[in-house]
């Protein structure tokens, strides 16, 4: 097996918070491993709603803060919300600097709509709902153009190395050619993403497994509260893996969810569409699982302006053979974001040395138990640029260093029956005897497969499901359908599960 040393952060992820990161961390030399060519398969391209950030006049970073903990339902860190938004628009200026082409107003100010639960329209677009590529294709740009940074494209991790105190010191990689390379590194950021790939309902890239999460948790990361998975309710459900998404930004503009006799599924009221994620998914499935069927009516608030306003949405449907100025669209709840995590602050430190964590993979708290809408975009820019910052401080270390395992991917037919067990068991609504059976289902593919990363991500996801006896934001248990009095996050140490009072 190959070693090189590199005297620089080890990025793992091409993603929004995997390049800005790179790009903060000058002018120390950066490598970046990105598991496909940059701008594919990394979420942050396909967020279609824009970043969140108190822009206007009437708004204030105190606002954004206020709605951000009231989404999080008790469980969001008061602090990291707080430098969240506080630079939120710092973080805006700062990817316009970079060549984001933000929709602007007559002023030349940015153009700001209103998503759900936000109290006031903050939401910085482009071209209507191409935000996420749009701004990743300026930071590649960027990325490409510095001297410091060097990507390998097609490269993927397989374990994390450490020393006999535990620090991170590097990590394995599979590189492009095929061969393994352990690179020695002062600190490994994870930028890895999400787990909507455990799903078989997901609007995000199916590559994305939780792995990044479930290689810190083997190396002795402390995990956040991995069972609050966010679902989105307006999934377009014209079977296709992954499912294009319908921007909540088509409801900011007065677009209604309603049943196949055209009832307004969560009621009349103007705003009723525009409660948090979390209700108006559970409205979603309550309405397919009845047989009324969900659809978005969009034919009024957008209609014929569709093709200007909404061009990613647009083009989705009429590659079905849907034409949404004159068909309401189908709509499901699917799997989406995930809020937990390695546990991390706003700098991406987590509980061991050498390792920082930083966008969807880790949990900083600023989500909580359901994530605003555009928090996410914001989180991973202005995280990113404090991640960056602090592991290229890190130094490089003497010392005996160990990789851990690889252990081999799990088969397709197998990762197939997972998925589809974790949208019916570990989905919107759940109870303790489906997570039982999507336990005792993991417990079997273990046994068949060993323990690759996904298995390990789908069982820390499904464990601390099981042992969260409340309905609280994403996670709603119909066996325990009450939300607690005390808010306790869910800390996994070492495979122990550790309530404590958030």
């Amino acid at each position: 097996m190959n070693r090189i040393t590199h005297d620089g952060p080890l990025i793992i992820g091409g993603g929004l918070a995997g390049l800005s990161a790179a790009l903060s961390a000058a002018p120390r030399p950066v490598l970046v491993i990105s598991p496909a060519p940059l701008l594919q398969a990394a979420s942050s391209a396909w967020a279609q709603g824009g970043v969140a950030a108190a822009l206007s006049k009437d708004d204030a970073p105190a606002l954004h803060l206020k709605d951000t903990e009231a989404a999080g339902a008790g469980l969001v860190d008061h602090h990291a919300a707080e430098v969240l938004t506080d630079e939120g628009r710092a973080t805006v200026e700062w990817l316009a600097s970079l060549g984001a082409p933000f929709d602007r107003d007559d002023a030349g100010g940015f153009a700001v709509s209103r998503e759900a639960a936000h109290s006031m329209a903050r939401v910085a677009r482009v071209g209507g709902d191409g935000a996420g590529r749009a701004i990743l294709s300026a930071l590649v740009a960027s990325v490409r153009a510095a001297e410091h940074v060097t990507v390998w494209e097609d490269a993927r991790l397989r374990a994390l190395m450490q020393d006999e105190t535990g620090r991170v010191r590097g990590a394995v990689i599979e590189h492009p050619s095929g061969r393994i390379v352990e690179v020695l590194a002062p600190a490994v950021v994870l930028a890895t993403g999400g787990a909507g790939g455990l799903y078989g309902a997901t609007t995000t890239p199916t590559a994305l497994k939780g792995e990044g999460m479930a290689l810190a948790w083997r190396a002795g990361a402390d995990i956040l509260d991995p069972e609050f998975v966010q679902f989105h309710p307006t999934a377009i459900d014209v079977g296709l893996d992954p499912m294009p998404l319908a921007t909540e930004a088509l409801r900011g503009e007065g677009a209604r969810l309603i049943d196949k006799d055209g009832e307004f599924l969560l009621g009349p009221a103007p705003d009723a569409d525009l409660k948090a994620r979390d209700i108006v998914a559970r409205a979603v499935h309550a309405a397919r699982a009845a047989g009324r069927g969900a659809f978005l009516d969009a034919r009024t608030a957008v209609g014929e302006h569709f093709p200007q306003e909404f061009p990613a949405v647009f083009a989705a449907c009429m590659k079905a053979g849907l034409d949404p100025r004159t068909t309401p669209i189908p709509v499901a709840a699917a799997a989406h974001y995930h809020m937990g995590g390695v546990a991390a602050d706003p700098d991406g430190r987590t509980s061991l040395e050498g390792l920082y964590a930083v966008g969807e993979c880790a949990a900083t708290g600023v989500h909580g138990a359901n994530r605003l809408a555009s928090n996410s975009l914001l989180e991973a820019a202005a995280f990113g640029r404090r991640t960056g910052c602090e592991a290229a401080k890190a130094v490089l270390r003497d010392g005996l260093v160990t990789a851990g395992a690889i252990v081999e991917d799990l088969p397709a037919a197998a990762h197939a029956e997972l998925r589809a067990a974790m949208s019916a068991e570990a989905g919107v609504i759940r109870d303790a005897a489906g997570l039982s059976r999507l336990v005792a289902l993991i417990d079997r593919l273990e046994a068949a497969h060993g323990a690759p990363p996904a298995l390990v991500a789908a069982r820390l996801i499904a464990e601390a499901a099981l042992a969260r006896h409340e309905s609280r934001g994403g996670h709603y248990r119909s066996d325990y359908p009450e939300t607690a009095a005390q808010a306790e996050h869910t800390h996994v140490r070492h495979g122990a599960l550790v309530s404590e009072a958030a």
